[in-house]
């Protein structure tokens, strides 16, 4: 289900397509297999975004299998560090690194989120948050340190396929959990001075926020 309209995202999807044959075929793969990565409209917003930002590094929490990282290295030229929780799915990330060449440019973590990033002492430029919903604010919070001065958080899924936004898109009620987290977290980082924060119906919901670390 998309957030908007189908008939509106479908339009705006025409518009939109990979130049780099070998991520159209993973997107392909991803879609018959469903295998959950970012949607179309979605990358289309962040690579305009990051071509704007120039990031030269770029953490993203929640690798899948490569996809977002790998479209990301490739389309800014950003060397990126993805984080996946499970060794099955990182390995699977890895090999489609290494099909798209781009091993001096994505480097992919096996492990908690919540145990790697305190390890971690590069700053960057970007962070994206695409990993388990129950657990943004924790990894917001472990992943503000290590951004620059204006640096910019991005969160994928941020509406939850409309259920932030109201109860009647989880008709039994089996996400009650997440939802309530979900909220919570959305209305802790539009409150959070530090924070520049807008949430976007894109995809499944975005949230783009500028940290200002001065305040």
């Amino acid at each position: 289900m998309n957030i908007t309209n189908d008939i509106i995202t479908a339009y705006i999807d025409t518009f939109y397509e990979n130049d780099n044959k070998d991520l159209k075929e993973l997107r392909k793969f991803a879609e018959e297999h469903r295998v959950p990565i970012i949607q179309k409209d979605t990358e289309g917003l962040l690579l305009s975004l990051l071509k704007i930002k120039k990031p030269e590094n770029m953490l993203e929490i929640g690798a899948a299998i490569g996809y977002s990282a790998c479209c990301f290295a490739d389309g800014c030229g950003c060397k990126v560090l993805t984080i996946e929780a499970d060794r099955e799915t990182r390995d699977i990330a890895l090999n489609n690194v290494k099909n798209l060449g781009l091993e001096d440019k994505v480097d992919v973590i096996q492990g908690d989120a919540r145990d790697i990033l305190p390890e971690l002492s590069k700053k960057f430029d970007v962070v994206f948050i695409d990993a388990a919903k129950s657990h943004y604010r924790e990894f917001w919070d472990l992943a503000v340190p290590l951004c620059k001065d204006d640096a910019v958080i991005i969160c994928d899924n941020i509406l939850m396929k409309g259920m932030t936004a109201s109860d009647e898109y989880d008709k039994g009620r089996r996400y009650k959990t997440s939802i309530r987290k979900m909220r919570e977290f959305v209305i802790y980082i539009n409150s959070l001075d530090y924070a520049d924060t807008c949430v976007l119906p894109v995809g499944d919901g975005v949230s783009i926020s500028v940290i200002d670390k001065s305040i």
